[in-house]
């Protein structure tokens, strides 16, 4: 064999480490069953209903932070159906407005649907965590892109609501979001 040859073996080699890591551990490893029995329970339904107060940040593709914003949620919920009215602003002085419509299953599963996002999300509640999947379309100014999202939001023992989530194109993560959501009463 060729110095080229194994240098292509060897790149596939790591690949394949990376990917089989990358499966099994860290963040994209998780599973709400992970989470089954954990304290406090948490209910969409009453941990992110009301005014809700949001602040957070986002990494960029290399860990430094590229954003800063802080968001006034409404969400009201009627049954397993609720609507939650997020408005962001920016470090930039940028806005952004999106309206989630969610939907509970009675065993914990959830379909969201938002303007921005390409088909329907789904995920699930489990313990004192929700996990939600979907693909959401970048604004223009952003690129326009179409990302892979994964949301794991925890809830800690105060009620307030810790949101990690990743975003990926291509597999490869772009960009990860952490952020707080309190209920406004909670402030």
């Amino acid at each position: 064999m060729t110095a080229l040859t194994y240098f292509a073996l060897g790149v596939l080699a790591m690949l394949l480490l990376m990917l089989v890591r990358n499966r099994f551990t860290g963040f994209m490893a998780q599973k709400p069953t992970d989470y089954t029995q954990s304290e406090p329970r948490m209910d969409l339904r009453e941990h992110l209903n009301g005014q809700i107060k949001c602040e957070g940040v986002i990494y960029g593709p290399l860990g430094r932070v590229a954003s800063r914003f802080s968001g006034d949620f409404a969400a009201k919920w009627d049954g397993n159906r609720g609507v939650m009215h997020e408005h962001f602003e920016y470090d930039s002085g940028n806005t952004q407005d999106r309206e989630w419509r969610l939907e509970l299953g009675n065993d914990g599963a959830i379909r969201a649907e938002a303007d921005d996002l390409v088909g329907t999300g789904t995920g699930q509640q489990s313990g004192a965590t929700t996990c939600l999947s979907y693909r959401i379309r970048l604004p223009d100014e952003a690129g326009g892109h179409v990302l892979s999202v994964t949301d794991w939001m925890y809830l800690a023992p105060n009620g307030v609501v810790v949101n990690r989530s990743q975003f990926r194109k291509f597999g490869i993560k772009v960009a990860e979001l952490v952020a707080t959501m309190r209920k406004v009463d909670q402030a």
